[in-house]
Parts: structure tokens; sequence; C-alpha cells
């Protein structure tokens, strides 16, 4: 068994012992000391040495910007397309879904693959387009979060430059963005992660080490699966797995590449699992709302219900990018690249086709057409 698929199911295992936890790690209070910890430590901490390590030169920031193409594009998709009435979604569902599919985690379900299969090269490609993916899943969607935020508690009737000061002051009291906001200084004054004393580069290392871990026992101490859910969250990972379908066979006919391991990276990149940050953004709303005095119902996003998201989509991506890399001769041809979408389209209306809401309105006009 080589080391990708070795990893893949460490991964696995970690959701599934964090869902056997589920009786011992009871109550609120609880949770959210694991939330804390992944939130104000492991995450920062992570994010930071992440930034700091980048090189960046200008004449390769087409990668950075096509995946953030990907993420706008995907996020457009799925909130201006009238997907709940169809899949009976309630609208704190739905938003989650918004924050959730256009964002991507490549860390966790792709670069172990990468690595495996082809090497440093294109690992070293992966990494720059996922700071494009890191700018919309940082700072793009914790706007969108706090914009539905201040529309939901009507907060909508303050003037422009109280909101924008309600926003600052929500983004500096998050851990993540204040580690932003430093490795942004220390990078325009020539500094990385090595320029850091030895003793706070082991911290700050040790404290990244935590975050996959926590992360994936998380998510399996929280998720609550039913199967209503279930459905309609695959049928949303195999739209977004078919619209990533289609934007990476496009690229294929438009990009002047002939690498077999590049051409393979345009294909999996977009269908890296979805990224546990935008978790965060949807956690700092839910505080804010706890907080006031008489706290709206139901909340601006389901939290449970991101949880499960999070819980399908790493075992679906991981099966689709293995897949991808067993059968890459098929899949460096655009053509099979554009079949695979239209598939992918086909099972994500099987949960709508096949629901028993579905066969009880065919039933019913069935019915009025004989009598």
């Amino acid at each position: 068994m080589n080391s990708a698929i070795t990893k893949t199911i460490s991964f696995l295992l970690l959701i599934a012992i964090g869902y056997f936890l589920q009786k011992k790690i009871q109550g609120k209070e609880r949770k959210d000391g694991i939330k804390t910890l992944i939130l104000s430590l492991a995450l920062p901490a992570t994010i930071f040495i992440a930034l700091l390590k980048i090189e960046f030169s200008w004449g390769m920031i087409i990668v950075p910007v096509l995946a953030l193409g990907f993420n706008l594009l995907m996020y457009l998709l799925v909130s201006k397309l009238p997907l709940p009435s169809l899949f009976n979604l309630k609208e704190e569902q739905y938003r989650t879904l918004i924050m959730l599919l256009p964002s991507l985690a490549p860390g966790l379900s792709l670069f172990p693959f990468i690595m495996e299969y082809h090497g440093e090269e294109p690992l070293a490609l992966a990494a720059l387009a996922d700071v494009g993916n890191k700018v919309f899943v940082l700072i793009i969607l914790y706007s969108i979060a706090m914009k539905w935020y201040f529309d939901r508690n009507e907060i909508g009737n303050r003037n422009t430059s109280e909101k924008l000061k309600s926003l600052f002051k929500s983004m500096l009291e998050e851990p993540v963005n204040m580690v932003i906001a430093v490795a942004i200084v220390m990078l325009a004054f020539g500094l990385n992660f090595d320029s850091l004393p030895g003793f706070l580069r082991d911290s700050v290392d040790k404290m990244s080490l935590m975050m996959t871990p926590l992360i994936l026992l998380f998510i399996g101490i929280s998720i609550k699966f039913t199967w209503q859910q279930v459905k309609a969250i695959f049928s949303f990972l195999f739209f977004r797995s078919a619209i990533a379908f289609v934007i990476s066979g496009l690229l294929l006919v438009l990009l002047p590449v002939t690498d077999v391991p590049t051409m393979i990276l345009i294909v999996v990149f977009p269908q890296s699992a979805c990224s546990f940050w935008p978790f965060a953004h949807m956690s700092a709303v839910n505080t804010l709302e706890s907080a006031q005095e008489n706290p709206i119902r139901p909340r601006t996003f389901d939290l449970d219900f991101a949880m499960n998201a999070l819980a399908c989509s790493l075992p679906f991506s991981v099966a689709l990018i293995l897949s991808v890399y067993v059968f890459e001769d098929f899949f460096v041809q655009p053509a099979n690249v554009f079949l695979s979408s239209g598939i992918f389209i086909a099972l994500a209306a099987l949960p709508l086709l096949f629901s028993a809401r579905w066969f009880k309105t065919y039933a019913s006009r069935l019915a009025e057409e004989r009598s």
C-alpha cells in the first residue's frame, strides 16, 4: 500500500475515532473547548507558517488567480441557482453550503497524492494555487459571512461607516485574521518563518501539528447524520465536482500545457475537499449571535449541517482524486473530462429524481389525470 493511501486511511480513521468518542465527549462546553483549540491555536499557527513560507514571483501570479477564479465562479453558481426548494433545504443550511462548496482543502485531500504520484514540482504549483484559495476562504468568505450576519440581525440600518467599523472589529478579534496581518507585515519587511527565533518557530510548529488530528476528531465528534441531509450533501458534492470538471476541461483546452503531471493537477486541484476554514467564520458568526440579548432563530448558519458536509466531503474527494490518478491516461483527454462532468451532473440529479417527495408529487398528478 503506497504512502498516500496509507495517509488517507489514517485521516478517515481519525474521523471514525471521533465519531465513536461522541458518548465520551458530550455537552456543548466540551465540544466548544476543542473548537476553541482549533480556531484559536492550531489553525492560526498553520496559516502563519504557510504564509511565511511562500516563495512568490509575479511571473507565477496566473496560478493563484486561476484558483481564485474557480472559487468565485463556484460561489456565484451555488448562490444564484434556485437549489434550496429543489432539495428541500432550510435557508440556514443552504447558506452553510454556499460557504463550504466553493472552498478547497488541498492540504488534507490532495497534497499526499501529488507527492506520491508526481513528486515535488506539481506539489509546488498546487501550493501556489492554494494561495488564491486562501485569499478566498480567509478574506472573501469571512466578509460574506459577516454581511449575512449584519443583514439577518438588522444591523443593515446602520450607516456604512458603522458597519465597516463592526466588520473591522470582528476581524481584529479573530486569531486567524490577526496572524494573517502579522504575516503580511513580516513579508512586507522581507522577513520569513526562518527569521523568527528558534524557540518561537518550535512553538508555532507544535501548535500547527495539532491542526489535522484535532479537526478530523472534531468532525467525527460533531457529525449527526440524517438520510435527508446526506442525500442533499452528496447531490451538491456531485454538482460541485461536475462544475469542477467543466472548468478543468476548459483549462486543458485553452492552456498550453502538455506534461501529464500538470494536466492531472489541473483536473484534481478543483476536486479537493471542502475547507474547514469557512466553518471558522460560521462559528464566529454563531458566537456573535449567541452573545446578543435576544438571539434570532434560526441562526445564520447550521453548524451541525456544516460538520456533516465536511465529513462527507473528505472521503468523497479522496476517492475521486485517487481515481483520477489511477486512470490518469483517461483524464488527460479534455473530452473525457467533459464526459465525466456529464456523468456527475446525472449523479447529482438522482437523489432529486428518486426522492419520496418526487414520487409523491408524481403519484398525485397521475391520480388527478385518471380522475
